[in-house]
């Protein structure tokens, strides 16, 4: 949880692990200066993210570099109001993507396997209105590489029990074939986990429970 439930340092853990993540910084950023350099590299639109964020708050998308102090100011208040932890860091921003999440049951022993995907790219406001799955959106030789990379990753920091994690695929006209990137990682079991139960017939509490007692 300490190595993936923060949004940075599970983005050092997915590229020690080969796992391809949204490019944008690897620290947080608090000075304007920076702020504006990473962003030119990027290229705009950008996003900012809180660090310890979730739920859509403490996230800011940036189309002009005029905007971009403001835009951090506003993101760092509402994550230290929100989280106790006013971090933010900027990625890009996919104007048009999929957005697909993995649920992976580890052994906190170097094991993990993926229980398949669920497709959440129905939203409003960076809130979750639907979830289904297989993706609609995704081939299964896709679904497969993306389920294997997100094992690869929660057993890379020997991972113990549930947890989801979290890819955007481009699908706007600059996207790549078969481009995906790991963004974040719920580190618990999610309000969703019953689509993935529907889907696979297996109880995942109770999955937890077996993992917990050994």
């Amino acid at each position: 949880i300490a190595k993936l439930g923060d949004k940075l340092a599970g983005r050092e853990a997915a590229q020690k692990a080969g796992v391809p993540t949204v490019p944008g910084a690897q620290e947080p950023v608090a000075d304007p200066k920076q702020a504006a350099r990473i962003a030119r590299e990027i290229g705009f639109p950008v996003l900012i993210k809180a660090s310890a964020g979730g739920g859509g708050r403490g996230m800011r998308v940036v189309r002009d570099e005029k905007e971009l102090a403001e835009h951090i100011a506003r993101a760092q208040s509402e994550a230290q109001a929100a989280f106790g932890d006013g971090r933010v860091f900027i990625e890009k921003y996919f104007e048009r993507v999929r957005h697909v999440e993995i649920q992976v049951l580890g052994d906190g022993h170097g094991q993990a396997v993926s229980l398949g995907e669920r497709d959440c790219s129905v939203q409003r406001r960076h809130q979750k209105l639907i979830e289904e799955s297989p993706s609609p959106g995704l081939t299964r030789e896709a679904a497969a590489k993306m389920g294997q990379l997100a094992a690869k990753l929660a057993a890379s920091v020997q991972y113990r029990g549930a947890g989801t994690l979290e890819f955007l695929l481009p699908c706007g006209p600059e996207a790549k074939p078969g481009e995906f990137h790991f963004i974040e990682m719920n580190a618990r079991l999610q309000v969703e986990h019953p689509v993935t139960e529907l889907c696979t017939g297996l109880d995942l509490v109770e999955e937890q429970l077996r993992i917990a007692g050994g």
